[in-house]
């Protein structure tokens, strides 16, 4: 005997779901398998004419690196 829901039981799926939720932030604890990251990482997209000439993540850095160190500081 499976021990899975059958569709017909419960025909209205949307009436177990309340609008909201209250999480008790109090009782949280960390995640212990995921990993911690201690560098910042963020994702962008490149127009299709800028990665033909950057193809890797180091050019970009570099090109970026390069552009900060002419900006004067304030």
């Amino acid at each position: 005997m499976k021990n899975t829901q059958n569709s017909e039981t419960n025909p209205n799926k949307k009436e177990d779901l309340l609008p909201e939720y209250n999480f008790d932030y109090q009782k949280a604890r960390p995640n212990r398998f995921a990993t911690e990251d201690k560098k910042k990482t963020i994702t962008i997209t490149l127009e299709s004419d800028v990665a033909k000439v950057f193809t890797t993540s180091e050019q970009i850095n570099t090109a970026l690196r390069a552009i900060l160190s002419a900006i004067p500081e304030k």
